[in-house]
């Protein structure tokens, strides 16, 4: 029975991880087979050795039958703390058959296992197909599915341009936001939010510190006509959920072109004033790989989401965090919040200087950043930007009011201060290379010369949490 729990020490790993489930294996030498899995549980028990004696007595008559005396002794080994109960299903198994033509099922577990040194001919044999599934249900227990009903829009209702082409279709009704969307090659832009906006930001503006609030977003758009969503949560404190009804009331959202992801003041358009190119975005992923110098896993900067931070079935779900109610939004959670907090009002939503400005000699906050032009606070990258002032002829979708390639200058020269900054901070990951003789560092790599194969070895990051692909994250929030 041990054995096919994975033994002594499988047993003790598991026990030592309160996260992880017990594997039970019914085919422990055969590695196509699929575990049952065991819950944890803390109990309160003793374990018991119970040993039951038969004694016989003589049979003095042959027709009176004496019945045997039955003995129990019971001896208490110890004290039990945590169990683990089989409550799940063991119906997912993969076995490595062929079904030939007519219906026989054939082994292929001598051919396609290696127990042993082979030669070149046992790779070279001709076989049937066998893939097994990468991953089985992450559900080993029966669940009752709701299917979603079907949605109930307004008399009149289409779905938005966005969902056009990459979307299939929206799997719920529109949040109630009424954000409006823009994209580069519209004609117009428009004035003035729309009446349901409005109305939707009176709902919630009750107290005095949302008004405050308004108004503090009112004088950022009136010194900067363009923001991003972090910029603006690392200049005012105001609840996330408030922030999304607020945005929509003030200004209008790009969905393309130099100003992506960007919320443009109403009235005001960056396509035909030159002087808004500082206010472009500029969307930076820190570069590693062994052409760089560093691999992933040696980055000081960390991934909060990865592909493979999913819970699979042999671990424990951790539980989610508490949603925030209308009631709590009504409240005056923009700022005020519930007593006993730590930080102050004036601070307790905002965030960081660093989630949208970029200094030299400070890493990025995450690996995938999204900068606008005037937030890059360093004097060669500025004179970038600023290379074709008062020559500026066109705005084009992919550069803007910039000289061409000018996102790909910036993206070198930040990859390379990155670059010297890892190189101080961790000296032994650069041991092996060899540098120029004229003390410069060449940029050989970082150039977008090799750009293909660059997108092939590059690492490609998810993003995360502050810094995700804002731009569709918030056309999710308001649709």
């Amino acid at each position: 029975m041990l054995r096919t729990l994975g033994g002594e020490q499988g047993v003790s790993r598991i026990y030592a991880d309160p996260a992880k489930r017990l594997e039970l294996y019914f085919r422990p030498k055969d590695p196509y087979c699929h575990p049952v899995c065991a819950n944890r549980f803390p109990t309160s028990t003793m374990l018991l050795r119970v040993r039951r004696s038969t004694k016989q007595k003589q049979q003095l008559d042959a027709e009176d039958q004496i019945q045997p005396e039955v003995q129990f002794e019971m001896e208490i080994l110890g004290i039990v703390n945590t169990v683990y109960k089989f409550q799940g299903m063991s119906d997912f198994q993969y076995l490595a058959m062929h079904s030939g033509p007519d219906g026989k099922q054939t082994s292929m577990y001598d051919k396609v296992l290696m127990l042993k040194p082979e030669k070149e001919e046992f790779f070279n044999r001709d076989l049937p197909l066998y893939i097994p599934p990468p991953i089985f249900s992450r559900l080993d227990t029966p669940v009752d599915y709701f299917y979603r009903p079907d949605i109930q829009h307004r008399e009149g209702y289409n779905n938005p341009q966005v969902s056009g082409e990459n979307l299939i279709g929206l799997s719920r009704a529109r949040r109630p936001h009424n954000a409006i969307f823009v994209n580069f090659d519209d004609e117009e832009i428009p004035t003035k939010p729309l009446d349901a906006a409005v109305q939707n930001w009176k709902k919630v503006c009750t107290n005095p510190v949302d008004k405050k609030v308004e108004e503090e977003l009112r004088k950022l758009f009136e010194v900067r006509p363009v923001w991003s969503r972090n910029a603006v949560k690392a200049n005012i404190s105001v609840h996330p959920d408030k922030l999304k009804v607020l945005l929509p009331y003030l200004a209008y959202y790009m969905l393309t072109g130099p100003w992506r992801s960007l919320w443009v003041r109403f009235g005001y358009d960056p396509r035909k004033h030159p002087e808004a190119k500082i206010y472009q975005v500029l969307d930076f992923r820190i570069r590693c790989g062994m052409k760089y110098g560093y691999a992933a896993t040696d980055m000081p900067v960390k991934a909060k989401r990865s592909t493979y931070n999913y819970s699979l079935p042999i671990t424990v779900k951790k539980q989610g965090s508490h949603t925030v109610s209308v009631h709590d939004l009504k409240q005056g959670l923009g700022s005020a919040g519930t007593s006993g907090a730590k930080k102050p009002p004036s601070s307790r939503y905002k965030l960081k200087e660093s989630i949208y400005i970029f200094r030299e000699g400070a890493l990025p906050p995450y690996r995938q950043m999204f900068y606008q032009l005037c937030d890059l606070n360093v004097e060669s990258l500025q004179k970038i930007i600023h290379r074709n002032d008062g020559a500026e002829s066109e705005c084009t979708e992919r550069d803007g009011w910039c000289l061409a390639k000018t996102s790909d200058d910036l993206r070198d020269s930040m990859s390379l201060m990155i670059k010297q900054i890892i190189k101080s901070t961790r000296p032994a990951l650069f041991s092996n290379t060899t540098s120029s003789e004229d003390g410069k560092e060449q940029l050989a790599y970082e150039s977008g010369e090799d750009e293909d194969d660059e997108e092939e070895e590059e690492e490609d990051f998810k993003p995360s949490d502050g810094s995700e692909n804002e731009m569709e994250t918030e056309m999710l929030d308001y649709m």
